[in-house]
């Protein structure tokens, strides 16, 4: 069987394909989000842009006693506008000579199929909602500009994870640190080099490293929570040795699912840095930075979700694993913001396929998983209602 028989078969393949043969790099989705828009309006789908371009689907509740869920997945794609070809290598779905997009057309062909489905179905629902963002792989500004407040839903599953069967409860915030020191007098590494007064900022950033905490900084169940990565240091002329240095810099990355632990990490941080200038008063003086670039996706001890999960993978013969994962996803911008009824979203990242080799030329998306996932998601949703 040829690519062309299997699309012809499986309708949830040929949404795929035709999303994945869209090029559709970050900021550059619109041609995607037209075919989406004209998609749902041959088959009768509430569909909407907001503000800033993304695309906004509502399947109205059959029952009103049920509470509403969300879809969300993410419209471009690590490549450029140029032409998509997709073709079948064994159970492999590939692209010609560039990425395929699996991350995330595949999250978009679930959620969209299921759309359809859905709103021609008897089944008795609360009513789904569906956000497909933009620019999600450059900078977020996509799900940055959702107009939360607008939304019904509590419980979010972003289908965005690349193994199926996975649910992530729990991921990793990004704050980038910088550390600088400045030495009041520099000065000649002979002449001056016995002045007491006098000491090399590219000496003393070093010790303020050799003191802080590089790796896992806290971990759980053999998970990592928090961690404190260095980046990189900047000090004088590697070519030039004859000057006593008067300026230094670090920069680290703090990764942390916890804010607990990522701000007893921060503390950590900061007592060094005080404890440097009560000993170089006079002498230098170190500052330090946190920018936070992205918030913690906390695990919540709610645990309706992945209970509902993980029966309705198990019922569907897919192998469920909830885990956390120690880096960035949408999940992170709906953790820390509240609905239309002012309730904190609960989202988790989940599997509906496996890609494998992502953002790479290489990729390719296994399409016997994402038809599993598409039993699984369906399983889900029956569960959710019931």
């Amino acid at each position: 069987m040829d690519l062309k028989d299997i699309r012809r078969e499986y309708e949830l393949i040929d949404l795929f394909c035709n999303l994945a043969e869209i090029p559709s790099p970050s900021l550059k989705e619109e041609k995607v989000a037209n075919w989406i828009k004209d998609y749902c309006d041959k088959n009768g789908i509430s569909c909407k842009f907001d503000n800033y371009n993304n695309v906004y689907i509502h399947v109205p509740a059959t029952d009103n006693t049920k509470q509403p869920l969300l879809l969300s997945s993410h419209m471009d794609v690590i490549g450029d506008d140029s032409p998509v070809k997709t073709y079948l290598d064994g159970d492999f779905i590939r692209a010609e000579g560039r990425t395929l997009g699996a991350d995330d057309k595949a999250g978009v062909a679930n959620a969209l199929l299921f759309a359809k489905e859905l709103a021609s179905s008897n089944l008795k629902h609360g009513g789904l909602e569906i956000m497909f963002t933009r620019d999600e792989e450059s900078g977020m500004s996509g799900i940055r500009h959702v107009e939360f407040d607008k939304l019904n839903s509590k419980y979010v599953l972003v289908c965005d994870s690349d193994s199926l069967g996975q649910l992530e409860v729990a991921g990793a915030s990004y704050t980038l640190v910088r550390i600088k020191v400045h030495s009041y007098k520099g000065g000649h590494s002979g002449i001056d080099i016995g002045d007491s007064t006098r000491e090399n900022a590219a000496k003393l950033i070093a010790d303020i490293i050799a003191n802080l905490p590089q790796g896992v900084y806290y971990s759980e169940n053999g998970e990592v929570v928090t961690s404190c990565n260095i980046g990189g240091i900047k000090a004088g002329n590697i070519e030039v040795t004859n000057i006593i240095n008067t300026d230094a810099e670090v920069s680290y990355s703090i990764r942390s699912s916890s804010r607990k632990y990522e701000q007893e990490l921060q503390d950590r941080m900061k007592l060094e840095v005080d404890e440097f200038n009560k000993e170089y008063e006079n002498i230098a003086k170190a500052s330090i930075t946190f920018e936070e670039h992205l918030p913690p996706f906390e695990k919540t001890d709610d645990e309706y979700i992945p209970i509902l999960f993980e029966t309705a993978a198990k019922k569907v013969g897919v192998t469920p694993e909830i885990s956390s994962f120690h880096a960035g996803a949408e999940t992170h911008i709906y953790a820390n913001k509240t609905n239309a009824k002012g309730e904190n979203f609960t989202p988790y990242l989940v599997g509906l396929a496996t890609v494998c080799n992502m953002h790479s030329k290489e990729e390719y998306l296994d399409y016997k998983t994402i038809l599993k996932g598409h039993e699984l998601l369906k399983s889900f949703f029956d569960a959710f209602n019931a």
